[in-house]
């Protein structure tokens, strides 16, 4: 999946993962992530973690589990992302992994069109993304933002959050200015 290949100049520093055979795009099931799937999202996570997606502890996962999607082939989890809402009309596409055996074969896309289904079903009306993957997420519909358009309100109450990727996303102080070079994307729903 090209959403998480990793730049040639940013190696994830996670452990290998045994490669995985070709998907069969028909037979790739998508659903809510379950508990059950929180170890094998560490693993995916781990593979990029520090490099070109934040880390996770397995606590976090657990935590987040009901904003996680998954898209399985043969009964295992090959691939994954999660649905962040930010605000009532604003959500975040996060965390999007996929077995680096199984790259560009559909998966990691058949869970962000999932995610994109599920924030539509919820009302939102924009999702954004912080990616290295432009043109993947370009398929999808993203295009690169320089600022989100926020009212004072939804600004000054999402500044209260606890959340890392909130103030990531509000270019707040105290978050390291953004050096990896992503980009920040949106899509209109």
């Amino acid at each position: 999946m090209r959403s998480v290949e990793t730049p040639p100049d940013r190696p994830g520093t996670g452990p290998a993962l045994p490669a995985a055979a070709p998907a069969d795009p028909a037979r790739i099931v998508v659903h809510r992530a379950r508990a059950g799937d929180v170890r094998r999202i560490k693993e995916l996570v781990d593979f990029y973690a520090g490099a070109i997606l934040l880390e996770k502890t397995l606590a976090n996962l657990f935590e987040d589990v009901t904003e996680f999607w998954v898209a399985e082939t043969d009964g295992t989890v090959m691939a994954c992302g999660a649905l962040h809402v930010l605000w009532e009309d604003l959500g975040e596409i996060r965390t999007v992994a996929t077995d680096p055996g199984s790259r560009a074969r559909g998966i990691g896309r058949a869970v962000c069109e999932a995610i994109i289904q599920e924030a539509r079903r919820m009302g939102l009306t924009r999702l954004f993304v912080l990616t290295f993957e432009t043109s993947f997420f370009s398929g999808l519909g993203f295009e690169p933002v320089e600022e989100l358009d926020l009212t004072p309100e939804s600004f000054a109450e999402l500044r209260k959050s606890y959340d890392a990727g909130v103030a990531e996303f509000l270019d707040l102080p105290h978050v390291k200015p953004n050096t990896l070079g992503n980009t920040r994307m949106l899509k209109h729903l």
